[in-house]
């Protein structure tokens, strides 16, 4: 069936298309009795308003994208539950794209979002190189800002939590309970994310001038899958080889750990520590409750979606602006014990 037109509202209702446009966008300059009418001619043909025509027109969109790098990560539906909130209090609506953390998709839904002529983007970006896509948004006017991923460009906002301090945090906590032979498990490393909590992790232990011994084993992707198949790796090294202790770079392969080992018959903390990195809702919740960094979820996303819509209101006066949090040591059951004996 098709859907009534203004034209077909304006003749049912025996009024001119101005007039039905008024009584759609400024109904107070039109008499009662005729608004109704026309109102009545709406109701009675089923017409609905085609709002997205009309934004075009107008050079601007009431849709906000956020772009993520796992839509199944529960780290970032907070951050999307954040950015939501501030997003339609301010009258608008947020739509979410998954990039799967695949450059080619994130770029075929840039192009996507720049011919829909979205009010802005806030994405977490794969790589951390050079971002064409971005900038050609940025060109057309349409305001970009990072999430979770800091910036040094002077033409976007960003938010971000200090992942290298994250790194450090972890690390020193699990030298403090004595390990010596630690893994970091976690990627693509091409993640600045995944890379700056190396980062911070390789730093710490260097502080501490080389105490133990730090063994990389990067994964394809940032799963509870990808963390099973690492601590499968790990265990089918010679005992006298095997960490006593993972720093995960997100909670997700933290869990992955967590299962692969309790299902070998290992005890965590006992026979290995475990660190994530997120503190998402299901850590608290493991069988084992699980240590980890913690994160302002939902506080990245509504201050990245304030910075956008100030950028969207005030345009070339607007200031960009590079937040970043700091993340808290959540220290539970997970690696809560000191290590007396040394393999």
């Amino acid at each position: 069936m098709a859907t009534a037109n203004i034209k077909e509202v304006a003749r049912h209702a025996g009024v001119s298309l101005g007039t039905v446009s008024n009584v759609l966008n400024r109904p107070d300059t039109v008499a009662p009795a005729t608004r109704q009418r026309v109102l009545d001619a709406i109701t009675t043909l089923g017409y609905v308003r085609n709002d997205s025509a009309r934004q075009l027109r107008a050079g601007h969109s009431r849709t906000v994208a956020i772009v993520v790098l796992d839509v199944a990560n529960p780290f970032f539906t907070d951050v999307v539950r954040g950015a939501e909130q501030v997003i339609e209090e301010a009258g608008a609506m947020l739509v979410v794209c998954n990039s799967g953390e695949d450059s080619a998709r994130e770029r075929r839904h840039l192009e996507l979002l720049e011919e829909q002529r979205v009010r802005g983007v806030l994405i977490t970006p794969v790589g951390h190189g050079p971002q064409p896509n971005l900038d050609k948004l940025i060109d057309r006017g349409i305001p970009v800002v990072l999430v979770d991923r800091g910036t040094g460009r002077a033409n976007r906002c960003s938010v971000a939590v200090d992942d290298v301090l994250g790194g450090r945090l972890a690390m020193d906590h699990l030298l403090d309970q004595g390990h010596q032979r630690i893994a970091y498990l976690g990627g693509p490393l091409s993640l600045a994310q995944v890379a700056d909590r190396h980062a911070g992790a390789a730093a710490a232990l260097e502080e501490r001038g080389g105490a133990a011994e730090l063994r990389v084993a990067a994964t394809s992707s940032l799963t509870v899958a990808a963390g099973r198949r690492a601590a499968e790796e790990l265990l089918a090294l010679p005992a006298r080889q095997r960490p006593t202790a993972v720093f995960c770079a997100n909670d997700l392969i933290a869990l992955g750990v967590l299962q692969e080992l309790t299902a070998r018959g290992l005890r965590v903390p006992v026979d290995v520590a475990i660190v994530g990195y997120d503190d998402i809702e299901f850590a608290d919740a493991a069988a084992v409750p699980l240590s980890s960094v913690r994160q302002p979820r939902d506080q990245l996303g509504r201050t990245a979606a304030e910075l956008l819509l100030e950028e969207a209101e005030s345009g070339d006066t607007h200031r960009h602006r590079h937040v970043v949090f700091q993340p808290e040591l959540v220290v539970r059951r997970s690696s809560d014990q000191p290590r007396r004996t040394r393999r």
